[in-house]
């Protein structure tokens, strides 16, 4: 059981929740409201993604730099020495919109996602809750995004839906994709990926690449806290936010990211872990102080 102080990740809003049914921030404003009040609670990085600002449109993502800009100074501006992780992900081949945010913002981190996925849920009643869709990352559009991050001293979070996947990152790392400490991301609770499951997410630190540190995003209701619980005990960097689940420990319906990050140092306490400050977080990852 590792004793090193967990680094906690705050996923802030993500890009599939309306705004008008569930309380996700979307503006800056509320963006670093948020990001401060799991700042104080415990997490040293913010997950960040970019929502559109218009009127009624808050559901939908955006690639505006000047909006990344906002609300990247915005967080930064709330959270003195907070480490910001820039969302990347878009469908197709087209990556000059998130290209163009990595180099506006400079994040520290941006996610890197490692391979493709089948991206599919099914209603109770048999019916696609959308229409089936692959999330397309094929090694040329990962050589891509890497290059854009080594270009603006970002460092890539390689974000894994499915075993072969954690596995690849191990064959990008030998064809020298992987700069510095490899740093991957185990997404669970996808219908179509790997399952929030506490006995499989003990063997996938095993077929990371040596020295690699890593966090499990968890996906889901109360089920997922043991699984955050046993990420604690392994070593595992932790997170959790409003893109990952409404719900705390007990089933309430958490009233928004701070609230969620308390119950997530809980589980770094609870395993004999300290609660990692920003500076020890980028001294852990390699990160520019």
């Amino acid at each position: 059981m590792s004793r090193e102080p967990a680094i906690l990740t705050c996923a802030l809003t993500g890009v599939l929740t309306n705004p008008d049914q569930h309380p996700v921030p979307v503006t800056p404003e509320q963006m670093a409201q948020e990001a401060r009040a799991a700042f104080d609670a415990g997490a040293s990085v913010m997950h960040v993604h970019l929502r559109d600002q218009a009127p009624g449109r808050g559901f939908l993502p955006s690639w505006d730099p000047e909006l990344a800009a906002a609300i990247c100074d915005a967080i930064r501006a709330a959270c003195p020495g907070v480490i910001l992780n820039l969302t990347t992900g878009v469908l197709g081949p087209d990556i000059e919109g998130p290209a163009a945010c990595i180099r506006r913002v400079r994040p520290e981190i941006a996610a890197c996602n490692a391979g493709s996925l089948n991206y599919l849920k099914l209603r109770e009643d048999g019916r696609w809750a959308w229409p089936p869709m692959v999330f397309d990352n094929p090694v040329e559009k990962i050589e891509r995004f890497v290059a854009v991050m080594r270009e603006c001293g970002t460092h890539p979070e390689f974000e894994c839906f499915d075993v072969g996947i954690v596995r690849s990152v191990g064959l990008f790392a030998r064809a020298g994709l992987v700069d510095g400490t490899p740093e991957l991301n185990f997404v669970m609770g996808v219908a179509s990926g790997m399952p929030c499951d506490a006995a499989l997410l003990a063997l996938l630190p095993g077929y990371a690449p040596p020295g690699a540190v890593w966090q499990a995003t968890l996906i889901g209701r109360a089920e997922i806290w043991p699984v955050h619980q046993r990420a604690a005990e392994l070593g595992g960097m932790l997170r959790t936010g409003l893109e990952d689940t409404f719900y705390l420990p007990d089933g309430r319906r958490a009233r928004g990211n701070g609230e969620l990050i308390e119950a997530l140092a809980d589980c770094a306490r609870r395993a004999g872990r300290a609660v990692a400050t920003p500076a020890q977080a980028r001294a852990r990852l390699g990160l520019a102080a």
